[in-house]
């Protein structure tokens, strides 16, 4: 069971600091250095132009006007024209290849994030809901695209204008540039109070969001019982809750953050204010031209606009850095199951498996298997019978190095399973359970899971083996039929009939059937059997059953039960015992 449910907020994130995951981040950016440079010369003469305007005004004003030069103005102007033509279209530019940029960097997070996940180990999944994996592979990747984009086209350039600007006001008057940024310190403290909060408000909103995503992604699996069980109102009501909390929680982020952009007009206006003041007084006194007030009135917007830029890059970042803290949390998780150095792939696997001393756990407090000792032979096939939890399903995943043991040897051939490739030794083993997942895609393609290279000879082969052939050629495409998500549109039976099909064709080394025949009937179980003593034959097997009736056959059946084997032997020498086998045994067949 999830340690994580839908509705409970995931543990937060250790924060390895914003500058830190920021720096981390912009890493990805390095790939594209040339077309990042090509960008930040295009930002400059972006800039540069954005400076000279204001420039071009004053000259317009002071000079050409006030001296009746019209022939000179006519120039000023076609200059000023093709220079914001100019601008206009390396806007179009920037734009362009940012967004190419950013694009690309998604996907490689994207793909880096996937890859990552499908090496984490089954405690990780047992831990969490699907949905809230979802969440991070999408929502928070997606949230990171304004960030990537705008750390180019925002944070670098808008710094460089802020920086021409002061410097071109202090030139041009000392008095007045001071004037215009006499409400800056006022700014400064209102964002210092503003980041305090705002981070851990969006944290929070991503946690809310989760639950949401998670929530949604269980309901939607789970349509079937809930109509059957007539279930609806119950789950609106909580969606409904889930949808508040995460309104809610938007609402108290967003509010804070557009506290920003109030404290930028408030501060922008004050300077505004101070600026005419300051130069409508100096005016006539110390002889400041209008053109040049004017100028610096085309500058502090020139200065404030940057800012709030650059406030809006801020917000983003508070409210996206929390989606790369969870993204980085997941990539920085190691799998609890991991080649060591040095390992060596495992030849081709005859099928001799000891378990020597085995004790595992799930958790600290509950052993599952404690002190377990069993010596197969190649060939053999062994029947695992005994009550829910007593441990069967797990001697088969630790076999397949699903888990890794607290205590004693899973040895393999000779072969320590810890002291090979983790995927030398899962690529020579077939797994069948109960609940067996098939894929959007044709039959076909579907059989061919098990063996990507297989040939259609083989794919058609390995349905005939399990007699799944009769019923996929019914099919109204036969082996070229689309199935829908988890092969809805076949019964039950039949999508474990095409699971056994692509066990059969990756012809593996050691087969593990888990309860794989519980969701066939009777009448097909007959027929299917047929074709599993075809896949036992030759492979040491290993076979979970409830139903006693199909592991009459197996060369020996362990009887599972407190975490140990309790008896061993065939199904006539423990029938002859009337131990708990023999016990099992009347019991489901005594109404017979």
């Amino acid at each position: 069971m999830s340690i994580n449910a839908t509705r409970d907020d995931e543990a937060s994130v250790s924060s390895k600091g914003k500058l830190a995951t920021l720096l981390r981040l912009f890493k990805y950016l390095l790939v594209y250095k040339k077309e990042i440079a090509i960008v930040l010369f295009i930002m400059g003469c972006i800039v540069a132009i954005t400076l000279i305007n204001p420039l071009i005004i004053e000259r317009a004003i002071d000079v050409h006007i006030a001296n009746k030069d019209m022939n000179g103005l006519i120039k000023l102007g076609v200059f000023a024209v093709i220079m914001n033509i100019i601008f206009v279209c390396m806007v179009k530019l920037r734009i362009y290849i940012m967004s190419r940029i950013s694009n690309n960097v998604l996907l490689t997070i994207r793909q880096e994030l996937y890859e990552h996940i499908q090496k984490l180990s089954f405690s990780f999944f047992d831990s969490r809901p699907t949905g809230k994996i979802l969440a991070r592979i999408i929502g928070d990747v997606n949230s990171l695209k304004d960030v990537l984009s705008n750390s180019v086209t925002t944070l670098i350039p808008d710094f460089i204008s802020i920086c021409g600007v002061v410097t071109i006001m202090l030139v041009k008057n000392y008095k007045l540039a001071l004037a215009s940024l006499i409400s800056l310190p006022l700014l400064i403290i209102a964002m210092w109070f503003i980041q305090v909060y705002s981070h851990v408000r969006w944290q929070i909103h991503r946690k809310k969001s989760s639950n949401l995503n998670a929530f949604i992604h269980e309901d939607l699996s789970g349509m079937r019982i809930i109509q059957s069980f007539t279930a609806e109102k119950e789950t609106e009501e909580d969606f409904d809750q889930l949808l508040k909390e995460h309104r809610g929680s938007f609402i108290d982020a967003i509010l804070l953050n557009d506290a920003f952009g109030s404290a930028i007009d408030i501060c922008w206006g004050l300077g505004t204010v101070c600026l005419y003041y300051v130069g409508v007084k100096m005016i006539g006194r110390e002889s400041v031209p209008i053109g040049t007030l004017l100028a610096f009135g085309s500058y502090i917007s020139m200065f404030w606009r940057p800012i709030m830029n650059l406030s809006n890059f801020y917000n983003q970042l508070v409210t996206n850095i929390s989606g790369a803290e969870r993204i980085f949390e997941i990539l920085d998780t190691k799998p609890d199951i991991s080649d060591k150095e040095k390992v060596t792939d495992i030849p081709e696997i005859k099928g001799d498996i000891v378990f020597s001393h085995v004790s595992f756990a799930y958790d600290k407090d509950t052993k599952v298997l404690n002190d377990v000792n069993f010596h197969i032979k190649p060939g053999e096939t062994i029947a695992l019978v005994g009550p829910t939890g007593a441990g069967k399903t797990t001697i088969v995943n630790l076999i397949s190095r699903f888990y890794d043991i607290q205590e004693g040897d899973i040895i393999i051939d000779g072969y320590n399973v810890k002291d090979v490739t983790i995927e030398s030794l899962r690529m020579q083993m077939g797994v069948m359970t109960q609940d067996n997942f098939l894929f959007s895609g044709t039959v076909k393609d579907n059989i061919r899971y098990g063996k990507l290279d297989a040939t259609d000879e083989e794919v058609i082969a390995a349905a005939k083996a399990v007699h799944a052939h009769e019923f996929i050629m019914k099919l109204e495409k036969g082996y070229e039929t689309e199935l829908k998500e988890r092969g809805s549109g076949l019964s039950i039976g039949q999508r474990q009939l095409l699971a056994f099909a692509r066990t059969m064709v990756s012809m593996p080394k050691i087969l593990i059937l888990d309860e794989a025949t519980s969701s066939i009937d009777t009448h097909t179980e007959i027929l299917v059997q047929q074709g599993i003593e075809a896949l036992l034959k030759g492979r040491t097997s290993f076979v979970i059953a409830h139903r006693l009736s199909t592991i009459q056959k197996a060369d020996r059946i362990f009887v599972i039960d407190d975490g140990g084997i309790k008896e061993e032997g065939s199904a006539l020498e423990l029938l002859e015992k009337k131990g708990m086998y023999y016990e099992l045994y009347m019991a489901q067949f005594k109404n017979i």
